[in-house]
């Protein structure tokens, strides 16, 4: 079966017809997962891109779209863990709390990741002006199950292999 590469020039080239709405769940288990684990992704349409090293509006794909990357987390200091969210004209907040992403297909649905909602401000913290610019950031929840191959189950019914 012929690899199909629907990213070019760092735009989402879809077929005419097909769209790409992953629900929460799909994005952390059959991609961000995957990607993780070195395992092939369903398709190719999300590309690797350090998102905070742009500005929203200068991010590959359509403007008046959802857009999908995978992106490192950068720290902000050499040996420190926070995380590094600001770009050349302002930073991404995060705000609320973060959302536990819940799987269905497992017994006693339990938490596969996280979600984070991130508002984009322009100019220096702590004095920069709010945006209409969201961005949802996913990470991966450690349930204490380690998954060493790249079998995942497609539906409630199926086994997960061991």
């Amino acid at each position: 079966m012929e690899m199909f590469n629907f990213i070019r020039d760092g735009m989402n080239r879809l077929p005419p017809g097909f769209r790409f709405q992953p629900t929460d769940e799909e994005l952390v288990f059959q991609y961000l997962k995957r990607k993780i684990l070195s395992c092939p992704l369903p398709t190719s349409v999300i590309p690797d891109v350090n998102v905070c090293k742009y500005d929203p509006w200068e991010l590959p794909g359509d403007m008046k779209s959802e857009r999908y990357f995978f992106c490192n987390k950068e720290t902000k200091y050499p040996n420190g863990n926070r995380v590094n969210r600001s770009s050349a004209s302002g930073y991404w907040k995060s705000t609320g709390s973060d959302k536990q992403i819940i799987s269905s297909s497992w017994k006693n649905n339990h938490a596969v990741g996280m979600k984070k909602t991130l508002v984009f401000y322009r100019g220096k913290a702590p004095r920069g002006s709010r945006t209409d610019w969201v961005m949802h950031e996913y990470r991966l929840v450690n349930a204490g199950e380690e998954t060493t191959d790249c079998n995942f189950p497609q539906t409630e019914n199926s086994a997960q292999a061991s």
